[in-house]
């Protein structure tokens, strides 16, 4: 089980500052309800492994298209985060009571970049990877990385081929490419590349 420690307010951080929306925001999960009495609230995760949650003590919040019953606070401080089955259990400094924490409901969360652990070895976070140029080993460009499928077993890259136009369908216009070591020779992020052993013809 992975828990973030209670916390206090950040050293240097006053209990009703507010900070700016990273730049480098990623949005990682949505409040899904109230959990107990005391403020607690439910986070369904978009990662299979939420460790983004709980790398961060500030969880940055938007409120979903419909609009929430009142605004949410733009940033939650939290103090509180555990598993809790498939979603996360938090508490945060500005959700005093279950009301408050049913008012989140439908918000999306987004976590700083900056605060996500470090990847291991030969390991990627999937945002890293959109955008990134997919070349084979003759150095022929297959396509830009768009999206990544989650089979289960293993990760596919989804690319938008370099000659494809705007209106064809996706059969023609992309290219799937498992994420494993037998088909990816090398992701360079510096470089913004992925090299792979993979023909135009596949």
């Amino acid at each position: 089980m992975a828990t973030l420690p209670s916390l206090g307010a950040a050293p240097g951080e006053e209990p009703g500052e507010q900070a700016d929306f990273p730049g480098d925001a990623i949005e990682v999960g949505r409040i899904i309800g109230a959990w107990g009495v005391k403020g607690g609230f439910r986070v369904q995760p978009y990662a299979s492994d939420p460790q983004a949650l709980f790398s961060s003590r500030r969880w940055f919040i938007k409120a979903p298209t419909t609009a929430l019953r009142q605004a949410p606070p733009r940033m939650l401080r939290i103090t509180q985060a555990r598993d809790q089955a498939s979603t996360v259990v938090a508490s945060a400094q500005e959700v005093l009571d279950r009301d408050a924490a049913q008012a989140l409901t439908g918000a999306h969360v987004f976590v700083s970049r900056a605060s996500f652990p470090s990847a291991g070895q030969s390991e990627y976070y999937w945002i890293d990877l959109i955008g990134l140029a997919v070349v084979n080993r003759d150095g022929v460009l297959l396509g830009e990385v768009v999206d990544l499928i989650d089979t289960g077993v293993h990760g596919v890259l989804r690319l938008r081929r370099p000659d494809a136009a705007g209106d064809l369908p996706a059969d023609l216009s992309e290219r799937l490419i498992p994420f494993v070591a037998s088909y990816i020779d090398d992701v360079d992020l510096a470089a913004k590349q992925i090299r792979v052993d993979w023909e135009l013809d596949y």
